[in-house]
């Protein structure tokens, strides 16, 4: 088990030219693989810069790209503009949709007792590792993983096998996966490398992978107060302590300490990342860490226009709405549809507040009864984009205009924030 390439530090600025030579010295040291199958995330991760490690792979390696698989998990497939924007200049023809509900097989199971044994007793069953058939049967001899380590609510940092096992995964284990992380608590996970569902993908990557010729690379991104985004560390490996040293650097510089806790976010979701609650639901996640109990979250969400990007996922979140872990754990025991899509359940439970503070909505693209009816408060997009102007806001603490304190987020996607709590 090997670290090709390892650059990262709070004051690294990685340019292109240094992605680009950290691949050729990777395809070096593996010998120049013959057929090559890519693993970029979608737009959802449009910042991480795996898009431009796509496109210098594929001039790299040229012909050697047969195949490139956006890691969508349960997202809608891409878009021919949403490929020429992130991946540019690479033909439309090599790109294979991810199908979660179709196109995937089983490698094997996590035991119930490992599984147990992980989540402290919560949770007791065996955990099915699934990827796309393309990855076990299209005779690759390199499958490059690429994406963003940043903390994240299921698996608490972002990427590493969960590109492969999640992003690539079929329905039993990304509804499983979900759920276990969920009943094990968001607090317990958010910005955390080593969690339970680490555990438990780490575990299926060393047992059911032995013959997938997986590399990793894993860049980390710091958004600084003037909307700069840099790339802090790029990690390039086949191993857990590949991940663990961009997870310790990401969690240097994207876990944000407030001196108190604001009693009123804004978060602004970026249309080009955000139509979906789903996805836009990290403006909840990654800063109820943060919010004063009684206080309140606006989410400017200009092109959200549905709840689910799967058809299920979005009717199952109209009928139940955003709850507590507590009422959603008796919703999936009386409810056969929502016990058959525990991705969803969980999805429910880290949507909600907890009733600790109160979430304004203001979705460019979805009715106020729409936002009502899963549990938010409707909030007019035009008069609060108009009250909070993005294009001069910073992160940080700002006076309203009724003279109240806000602290402003322009994208919740790329970090974890936390304040002392009562």
């Amino acid at each position: 088990m090997t670290i090709y390439y390892a650059n990262g530090s709070p004051t690294t600025s990685l340019t292109t030219d240094d992605l680009r030579s950290a691949l050729e010295t990777t395809f070096a040291a593996i010998s120049a693989p013959k057929k090559v199958l890519l693993l970029p995330p979608d737009q959802t991760r449009l910042f991480s810069r795996a898009g431009e490690l796509t496109v210098l792979s594929h001039e790299l390696l040229g012909d050697r790209v047969t195949d490139i698989m956006p890691a969508l998990g349960t997202h809608s497939a891409m878009t021919p503009a949403q490929l020429d924007h992130m991946f540019p200049g690479i033909p439309h023809d090599l790109f294979r949709p991810h199908r979660w509900r179709d196109d995937v097989v089983q490698l094997g199971e996590v035991p119930a007792d490992f599984v147990s044994n992980a989540t402290d007793g919560i949770y007791t069953k065996s955990w099915p590792a699934e990827v796309n058939k393309l990855l076990r049967d299209g005779n690759h001899d390199l499958i490059f993983s690429i994406g963003q380590v940043v903390p994240h609510e299921v698996i608490g940092m972002a990427n590493y096998n969960k590109n492969v096992f999640v992003g690539t995964g079929g329905v039993s284990g990304i509804n499983e996966s979900h759920y276990l992380s969920a009943m094990v608590g968001i607090d317990q996970t958010l910005g955390i490398a080593d969690t339970p569902l680490r555990q438990i993908l780490n575990y299926a990557q060393d047992h059911f992978c032995q013959d997938m010729p997986l590399l990793y690379a894993l860049t980390v991104i710091e958004l600084l107060k003037d909307g700069t985004k840099l790339m802090r560390g790029l990690y390039i490996g086949d191993d857990h302590e590949t991940f663990y040293a961009a997870a310790e650097l990401s969690r240097q510089v994207n876990i944000r300490h407030l001196p108190r806790a604001p009693k009123h976010v804004v978060a602004y979701l970026d249309p080009s990342e955000f139509k979906s609650t789903w996805l836009g639901n990290k403006a909840i996640y990654r800063t109820r860490k943060a919010i004063a109990t009684g206080g309140r979250l606006t989410v400017l969400g200009p092109a959200v226009e549905e709840f689910g990007e799967d058809k299920r996922i979005d009717q199952l979140i109209r009928k139940y709405g955003y709850r507590t872990k507590s009422e959603v754990m008796q919703l999936v025991a009386e409810n056969k549809d929502l016990a058959g899509d525990p991705s969803a359940a969980a999805h429910l439970v880290h949507g909600s507040p907890e009733n600790r503070f109160d979430v304004v909505y203001a979705a460019g693209k979805l009715t106020d009864e729409e936002i009502r009816s899963v549990g938010f408060i409707p909030g007019d997009l035009n008069a609060l984009m108009q009250r909070y102007d993005i294009n001069t806001l910073q992160d940080g603490f700002h006076e309203d205009i009724d003279g109240t304190e806000f602290y402003f987020v322009q994208n919740p996607a790329l970090g974890l924030w936390e304040a002392p709590l009562d």
